[in-house]
């Protein structure tokens, strides 16, 4: 058997099938091992990226496993396989604001009930925009606000979807 080592190669003989399967089973463990040491190295490394949107450039990636990147703020409704690369701060939100608007246009007030906003992870905060805006030197909550809380509050709210 010929094995691989960066630019090295080396020719290792088994005495056994056993002997086989089990350097095998070692060297997958290994391989396993160091992938995973790898993904959580590169996912605890911030990048440095350019917009795609705008541009301009922007930190992108996880500080550590408690310091998620800012992008986590967000709702989660984009989907990878969509095609593009990562925007910046303000490009995202943008996005995202499109985006919840459009599917916010969909709505009835029988359709809002079970809705996908309902199901998605909770954020940790309020994102102005999204969420609410201010007027007045009041919050006003959008109609994202209350459908990812899923039904009716019963107050009149100007934006309730339900």
């Amino acid at each position: 058997m010929f094995l691989g080592y960066g630019i090295c190669l080396f020719k290792i003989t088994f005495s056994t099938k056993a002997k086989v399967n089990q350097f095998a089973l070692f060297l997958s463990t290994f391989i396993l091992t160091n992938l995973n040491k790898y993904y959580l190295y590169l996912m605890n490394t911030t990048k440095t990226k350019v917009c795609s949107g705008c541009e301009s450039s922007f930190s992108c990636g996880d500080f550590s496993a408690e310091e998620k990147c800012w992008c986590n703020d967000f709702p989660p409704i984009f989907n990878l396989s969509e095609g593009g690369d990562c925007l910046c701060p303000v490009c995202f939100k943008e996005a995202c604001e499109d985006k919840i608007d459009a599917y916010v246009e969909t709505l009835t007030p029988d359709r809002a009930i079970g809705n996908k906003a309902a199901t998605l992870p909770k954020t940790a905060q309020l994102i102005e925009g999204i969420d609410y805006y201010i007027e007045n030197e009041k919050y006003v909550f959008k109609a994202w606000f209350h459908l990812k809380r899923g039904s009716c509050c019963e107050n009149g709210c100007r934006h309730c979807p339900y």
